[in-house]
């Protein structure tokens, strides 16, 4: 069974940055969408960020352009999300998922079929 393991969460202050990272335990991805979404206490989950099979093609939620920079390496089975300038609405558990349906990046939820179990972020001072 194929797993999606995020890390790199934690607590940081208002402007602060941090680095997610996300781990398939094998090379199925490689030809496949993944993306990042986030559920905040008492939200419903919320896209943030996906990027195609090659890594040519990515898509930012609004409320974080210009702010969050996703990555992948597919020789590594990994793939990044690079925060900066958090603030405290980015408060939440962030879950990684891949696809196995298209290698174009997608913002709906339902073009993921492989889920992490969440890595928490905290922007608090």
């Amino acid at each position: 069974q194929v797993r999606l393991v995020e890390s790199g969460g934690g607590l940081v202050q208002p402007g602060g940055s941090l680095r997610l990272s996300c781990k398939a335990s094998e090379r199925i991805f490689a030809n496949y969408a993944m993306a990042w979404f986030r559920q905040a206490p008492g939200k419903e989950r919320e896209f943030v960020a996906a990027i195609s099979w090659s890594g040519g093609d990515t898509i930012y939620a609004t409320s974080v352009k210009g702010r969050f920079a996703i990555f992948r390496d597919n020789a590594e089975n990994t793939m990044d999300l690079h925060m900066y300038s958090l603030k405290p609405d980015d408060t939440a558990i962030y879950y990684c998922a891949g696809s196995a349906v298209t290698g174009s990046a997608a913002t709906s939820g339902e073009f993921y079929t492989t889920w992490g179990q969440g890595t928490r972020v905290t922007v608090s001072s």
